[in-house]
């Protein structure tokens, strides 16, 4: 398979909400003392004139890997997709199949339902890493469980000869451990989140599903946010874990 790039017609109160208030005001000191700085690249300048745009503004690539294992040092992508959102809007997706040069495991195939033939005459990743790159390129990377995804993309890049762009990532899984209530699901899994918002997609270990099912789930979450004060990935910086 070809990849493919999809053009698209463009809860607190009371403790909460000082919890918001500081929230808040953090951010806003990390962005003012970020651009202050004189020694700056502009790519930085770029991510922290970003990090000030209202969230219902701000282009996100939401990404999901699938990959023949659990670490990029042992293990190989054999699914690359991204889903280009803004304020919920798709914009367009990009998705491909990658042949590993390694077998697929029969755990892994019965997982993903992706095998050895399915692989066989997909492009190796050189030829779909550049891609991607461009297509979230100027974008806030996104994933549900976000050091998966990137640690496989960054020892991508390095096995490519490319360099990491240094992408401003969210992390959506421990964005909603900040803002679900624990009555309201047991835990945090794609899965959970989707069924729970009633994603237009359902997840389902593929790629391009998996991103689809992030993208509306990190909508839901933003409105979340906006709800107790929060609209830019500033005032996320007190959370490091979520935005980094």
């Amino acid at each position: 398979m070809r990849p493919t790039a999809v053009s698209r017609a463009p809860s607190g109160h009371g403790s909460a909400e000082v919890g918001s208030t500081r929230l808040a005001l953090a951010g806003q000191e990390w962005a003012e003392a970020e651009l202050a700085r004189p020694d700056l690249t502009r790519a930085e300048l770029a991510r922290a004139e970003l990090a000030r745009v209202d969230l219902a503004e701000v282009e996100f690539a939401v990404i999901d890997l699938e990959t023949t294992g659990w670490s990029p040092q042992a293990a190989a992508i054999t699914e690359i997709a991204a889903v280009r959102v803004r304020g919920g809007r798709r914009l367009g997706e990009f998705a491909s199949l990658i042949n590993p040069g390694v077998p697929v495991p029969r755990g892994i195939e019965d997982l993903t339902g992706i095998s050895d033939w399915m692989l066989a005459a997909a492009p190796k990743l050189a030829a779909v890493l550049p891609g991607l790159l461009a297509f979230a390129d100027g974008c806030v990377l996104v994933a549900h469980n976000a050091p998966f995804d990137v640690g496989f993309l960054i020892a991508a890049c390095a096995e490519c000869g490319l360099a990491w762009p240094g992408f401003t990532v969210l992390d959506t899984v421990m964005l909603a451990r900040r803002v679900m209530d624990p009555d309201e699901v047991p835990d945090c899994k794609l899965g959970t989140l989707a069924g729970f918002f009633r994603a237009r997609t359902a997840p389902s270990h593929r790629a391009l599903a998996d991103a689809r099912a992030t993208a509306d789930v990190l909508g839901w979450l933003i409105r979340r946010l906006a709800h107790r004060g929060v609209r830019t990935l500033s005032q996320l910086s007190a959370w490091p874990e979520v935005v980094a």
